[in-house]
């Protein structure tokens, strides 16, 4: 059997059953009436069995071809979802976004939403550009950027993503050979693993309710970026004040917990810059909306 030719005609033989007709099936195909005979004939004659009874009034299948009509049914269907498939590939969005974020933050919390967004936008691409370099204002060469901040910024275009709280964070087996630790006025007996660089903090501030302390501590190691702290708290090395999109999974697999949990700490928000409002349905428009539904959530 020639596969090829079996195919067009189970098409062909489906819409002919489908509108009880062969001249209904021929306009809907752009085909001739003649020609819809001749490949449902052809196809009859390839199989070696009869699909249709004709007669001058009226097309009935045979039972023969009531058997193997649903086999044309599904091949007509799945037909009609690819030609829908590559219709809807022609209209998305299509283009290019270059967005900036912090280091640690872009790897943790960003790449995996521009993964799905890439799996969900075939036609766009986008440049990464991750740096820890502080800025106010959104770049001429950038579409987006991701910034950490304690105040909103002061160009007028952004969109809020999440909040990001601070805390302390030790290994279980760091805190088994210490004191339980009660009271941030217990820290300064401890070992800590602070930041430094654009995010250092001078004193650990505690706030709860009506409470106020900015606690200096010892710090026996500090490093500029939160993997290095993170890697050191899990290693029992002390204690990491760390944001909490760092820990996060840690403490879920029970490998650091936090600690004075019922104190709050540093909080900071991460915030979207944009230049003027892009057009609805834009690829720049396509990822802001992206990130907010996804990082607003955590």
């Amino acid at each position: 059997m020639e596969n090829g030719a079996n195919l067009t005609a189970m098409l062909v033989f489906a819409r002919v059953v489908e509108l009880q007709s062969f001249s209904e099936a021929a306009r809907a195909l752009g085909w001739s009436k003649s020609h819809v005979s001749r490949e449902i004939a052809r196809l009859e004659l390839r199989l070696g069995i009869r699909l249709l009874q004709r007669t001058t009034r009226r097309l009935a299948l045979t039972e023969l071809g009531q058997a193997y009509y649903p086999y044309c049914v599904r091949m007509l269907a799945e037909a009609q979802r690819a030609e829908a498939f590559v219709q809807q590939l022609h209209q998305q969005a299509a283009g290019h976004v270059r967005l900036q974020a912090p280091v640690t933050f872009g790897c943790q919390c960003v790449v995996p939403v521009v993964n799905r967004f890439l799996r969900r936008h075939l036609h766009i691409n986008v440049d990464l550009d991750l740096t820890d370099r502080s800025q106010d204002q959104l770049d001429d060469q950038d579409d987006l950027a991701i910034v950490i901040r304690s105040r909103a910024p002061r160009q007028g275009n952004f969109r809020l993503l999440s909040d990001i709280d601070w805390g302390l964070y030790a290994a279980p087996a760091y805190l088994a050979q210490r004191p339980a630790i009660t009271h941030p006025g217990m820290l300064p007996r401890h070992d800590l693993l602070l930041f430094h660089g654009p995010a250092h903090t001078a004193a650990l501030p505690f706030r709860r309710d009506k409470q106020r302390l900015a606690l200096d501590v010892r710090s026996r190691f500090r490093a500029n970026n939160s993997m290095a702290l993170l890697n050191a708290a899990l290693a029992g090395s002390g204690i990491a004040y760390l944001p909490a999109y760092m820990a996060q999974e840690a403490v879920g697999r029970g490998d650091i917990q936090l600690l004075l949990p019922e104190w709050q700490m540093d909080r900071l928000q991460s915030y979207l810059l944009l230049h003027d409002t892009p057009e609805t349905a834009s690829p720049v428009t396509l990822l802001s909306d992206a990130l907010v539904a996804a990082l607003s959530k955590g």
